[in-house]
Parts: C-alpha cells; structure tokens; sequence
C-alpha cells in the first residue's frame, strides 16, 4: 500500500459518556501525517463532503461559497431513518441504493426488538410477560420467545450461585440469547429481577445494534411484593435465613431512563398491557 484515504472523523469510536466526541474530527489525519514518513504512506486528506442545494451538486465544505445552503445526513442520521422508514431524499443516494439498504435495516415494525422487565420479585414481572407474549404471539407478526429468569436459571445458568458476579453474568447471557433473537427478526421478553444497571446496559447496548429494546420497569412497592409472596422469600430474607436477596440485603438499582414505568398495583394484567402495546404502536414496532 502506498497512499491512504483519509476522510473526516476515520474510525471514530463516537461519544463518551458525557456525549461529547472522543476526538476532534480531523484528528486521524494528523495523527498519519504526524507518522507518514515513518511507516512510507501517502497521506490523502479530505475534509467532509455535502449537498450544496442551490447547484445541485457535491461538494467539500471547504470549497461552498458563502451563503449557499447546504445538506447533509449523517451516518447515525440515516441508520435512524433507515429503522424509522423515514424518507431519505433522491440527493442524499440513489433509489436503487436505498431499497438495498432497506433490507438490510428495515423499518421498525419489521424488525425484532426485546422488552425487558426487570423489578423486585413479586413485582409482576412474570405475570405481565405471560400476557405479553400471547397478545404478541395473536398479533401474529413475528415468533414470540418468553425467557423468564427462573427458567433461564435452570436450563442455560444452573451452575451460577447468586453472587453480585453470578448475577451479572446470568444477565448477560440472557441478553446475548435475547440479541440473536432480535438480530433473526423475532420478538423477544425477559422477565427477569435483573438488579444491577451494568448487565442491563450490556443488554440495551448489544440488543440495540439488531433491533428495538423496551426496558420496563415493573416499578410495584416492595411493600407490595412482599404481601404477594407466596413461597415466602421476604419473610425469608427479613429473619435472615436467606442471605443477598433483592430489595432486603441486596440492593435493587432502579432504571435511570427506562422506556416505561408500571405499577402493577395500580393497574389491572389489561391495564399494564394496554400501556405496553400502546408504546410500541407509537413507536413503530408494530402497526397502529
């Protein structure tokens, strides 16, 4: 190789965590013409191309006269339109281009997407995924998959204990399984306490690349939970015979930015489904 071209923003691994970039947008280009000597490549530099709407034509941003309107989409602009089915105008690609691109990243309500609901135990979790999935399932438009947390414990994480590690990595587990089904076009919901905001996030970052994730949180009181408790868990854990369990000795975080928030102790099994089939309508997922 003798010559590499470099464009704006090459490889840029995005934004940090406080939404700003990594690095500035030319930074890559000086950094090989800092080496270019070194490792014996032409640098070719180039800044960022646009629209230029009065001539009908692209052009550098360097080279557009003065006053002149300019267009342009972004990567992350046009992956939003591509899963929102948004128009993407004749100037930006030609038709032919974005009907490829179209099977590739289809519209939201073709795509597979994963709700999540995570909440104490008792909370309403299971009971509202059950739901869930039938009403998923009459709609008819993609296979369902139900991966309860007691159930994923027995057949996919049955040697993990229930360390704050063990719990992590049970999450984890579910999430990946979850992305494979959404990345197949499939719907998938977890029902699971899933307490710690890392795994998660892992969940949400890894699921988001093939599809939609709702995360809900089954926001019910612990006061409430605990009179729901059949098997006697809480009572259980409050005489400290069982140790590490959410919501008594173990802490539960709560969702910063959940989807949505339910209180099953407030609505009706309907009620809370109403709620959940309205948002996905709104937001693509299926048709209003």
């Amino acid at each position: 190789m003798t010559h590499f071209i470099v464009g704006r923003d090459h490889a840029g691994p995005g934004d940090n965590k406080h939404g700003k970039p990594f690095y500035d947008p030319y930074d890559a280009q000086r950094l090989l013409e800092k080496h270019a000597d070194e490792i014996g490549i032409k640098v070719m530099k180039y800044n960022m191309v646009v629209f230029v709407e009065e001539t009908q034509e692209y052009k550098m941003d360097t080279e557009v006269p003065q006053g002149q309107k300019v267009l342009n989409i972004s990567g992350t602009e046009l992956r939003r339109r591509l899963f929102r089915g948004i128009d993407i105008p004749e100037w930006f690609s030609y038709p032919s281009v974005v009907k490829l691109l179209r099977q590739t990243y289809p519209p939201r309500n073709q795509q597979g997407f994963t709700v999540f609901l995570t909440g104490l135990s008792g909370a309403g979790k299971s009971t509202l995924a059950n739901a869930l999935r039938i009403v998923l399932m009459e709609e008819g438009s993609r296979p369902v998959t139900l991966l309860d947390g007691d159930e994923v414990r027995m057949h996919l994480s049955s040697e993990l204990g229930f360390s704050k590690e063990h719990r992590n990595l049970n999450i984890r587990r579910i999430g990946w399984v979850a992305s494979q089904i959404t990345k197949s076009r499939g719907i998938a919901i977890i029902a699971a306490i899933a307490p710690y905001l890392e795994p998660r996030d892992f969940a949400r970052k890894h699921i988001s690349k093939n599809g939609g994730f709702i995360e809900i949180h089954v926001a019910t009181p612990l006061e409430v939970c605990e009179q729901r408790d059949v098997k006697g868990l809480y009572a259980k854990a409050r005489g400290g015979i069982l140790k590490n369990f959410t919501g008594i000795d173990d802490p539960y975080e709560a969702p910063i930015k959940p989807e949505l928030f339910i209180n099953t102790s407030q609505h009706t099994i309907p009620g809370c489904l109403d709620i959940i089939i309205n948002h996905l309508k709104a937001e693509g997922y299926l048709d209003a």
